[in-house]
């Protein structure tokens, strides 16, 4: 039968990391969501981790772009032109009757109806046979084994690299979520920003990703860890190494991570008493990139008064939700819409 030899896929469409799940086979692709392009001819010259490399290294006539801004299309075709090759390396064995392939993308969840359709355009340019829409909080939800289908609160906070996803679920829905475009690219650009107004010093995104990483934290750490960075010297012009601590890129992530903590509590504020004690027993999960910065899951639970952990996966959650949500693809033919409404 030929239905068989379609492998449907699962795709994280994130801001700054693309993953691919191939069901039966999990995670095959994991590559980041930039693209360089030729400005001359208009031409692709690499697509994902051959791209990220190039970022700030390019020739003047090579530019390397994210097609995707705040977990939304910002550049149609080049996005289309992205998930073509995404699903390409997902199903790099092909037999040769090989049906294109349902795929399912997860959205935000304060994503507009234009805005979703674009994915669900690009996906179907970009060669799939059907395409649907989660939105992310529930995919991460599913992958992070929370109990999404039965009559208890759960809560996900999904920390990506353009949007914060904060949502409770029960009984297969959404029950009440909020999104904002504050997430692991806004803590990059204020590093940056930071180090630029403190040392005048100009460094580039990926030196900011890596401080993040290395000694980034939500809360003063016991230890302060120094860390050396190199950069451009704003009023020299020439490159310049220098070390900065720890304390200091907790200061200029604190905007940022109150913003975070902020969505948190209006979350809370807005739920159903009996789901709030139902969360006050689960505690509140975090997942994505951003629910790894040190210290984070200590100041939520101090903020909120409610304990807080980490998913064991939090890279992986929305990609491993998205996949598993394949199993039930039916109710999103049916719906044509995303996994917030109700299974019967």
């Amino acid at each position: 039968m030929l239905g068989g030899f379609t492998k449907d896929l699962g795709i994280d469409l994130g801001t700054a990391n693309t993953l691919v799940y191939v069901k039966g086979k999990g995670i095959v692709v994991r590559e980041p969501s930039v693209v360089a392009i030729r400005t001359d001819t208009k031409t692709i010259e690499a697509v994902g981790e051959a791209a990220k490399k190039m970022i700030g290294r390019t020739p003047g006539n090579i530019r390397a772009i994210r097609p995707m801004k705040d977990g939304v299309i910002a550049d149609f075709d080049t996005t289309s032109t992205m998930i073509k090759y995404f699903i390409r390396q997902a199903q790099k064995q092909r037999w040769l009757f090989q049906r294109h392939p349902s795929v399912m993308v997860c959205v935000p969840s304060g994503i507009t109806a234009v805005e979703k359709r674009a994915v669900e355009d690009a996906t179907r340019q970009a060669g799939a046979r059907d395409a649907f829409t989660i939105e992310e909080p529930f995919a991460a939800a599913i992958g992070a084994d929370l109990p999404v289908w039965e009559p208890t609160g759960s809560m996900v906070v999904d920390i990506g690299g353009g949007t914060t996803e904060v949502a409770v679920i029960s009984l297969g829905g959404i029950v009440t979520s909020r999104s904002i475009r504050v997430a692991g690219d806004e803590m990059d650009e204020a590093i940056t920003q930071y180090i630029k107004r403190t040392y005048n010093l100009m460094i580039g995104e990926r030196t900011s990703e890596q401080i993040k990483m290395e000694i980034g934290s939500a809360l003063q750490m016991e230890t302060p860890v120094r860390y050396e960075i190199r950069g451009r010297d704003l009023v020299s012009g020439l490159p310049k190494t220098m070390s900065i601590t720890s304390d200091e890129i907790t200061d200029a992530l604190s905007d940022t991570v109150s913003s975070i903590v902020e969505a948190v509590k209006v979350t809370l504020e807005k739920c159903p008493p009996e789901l709030s004690a139902d969360i006050m027993d689960r505690g509140i999960v975090l997942t994505g990139g951003g629910g790894l910065l040190r210290n984070l899951d200590k100041l939520l639970s101090r903020e909120t008064g409610m304990p807080v952990l980490v998913a064991e996966n939090p890279l992986d959650c929305v990609a491993i939700g998205t996949g598993r949500a394949l199993e039930n693809i039916h109710l999103f033919r049916m719906k044509s819409g995303p996994a917030s409404k109700s299974r019967r």
